[in-house]
């Protein structure tokens, strides 16, 4: 179960620091990855939603036992972008940093399916 906990905690701590910020650079964003952001509803709704995610992993991190049903849409969670970056990126779509963020994706994904296995295991 320390697995879990401390596999969630990193990826709730990693996902606010990564994704809280967004809040302030709308404006850059449109600057150094243009065009401008044309929806500000959908980039802020994708920041909300997020951010949700991010406690719900730190949630999971108190008790994956608890919680051990939530890992499997978190699973879900990681590889709903890590899978369309990586097409995006083949149809020169995004750019390599972006594709980088969804290999981080990748991982979390990875390990959130060892820590639902590791899980199983405690019972």
């Amino acid at each position: 179960m320390r697995f879990a906990r401390v596999v969630y905690l990193l990826a709730g701590t990693y996902g606010l620091i990564v994704v809280a910020p967004g809040y302030f650079l709308e404006a850059r964003i449109g600057r150094d990855f243009p065009p401008a952001i044309t929806h500000p509803e959908y980039f802020y709704g994708f920041l909300g939603v997020t951010i949700a995610w991010q406690i719900l992993f730190l949630v999971l991190a108190m008790d994956p036992l608890r919680f051990r049903a939530m890992i499997l849409p978190s699973i879900l969670e990681k590889v709903g972008f890590g899978i369309p970056a990586i097409f995006l990126f083949i149809q020169h779509r995004i750019p390599l940093v972006v594709l980088s963020l969804g290999s981080v994706d990748w991982i979390l994904a990875g390990l959130f399916v060892a820590a639902y296995i590791s899980t199983g295991r405690d019972h």
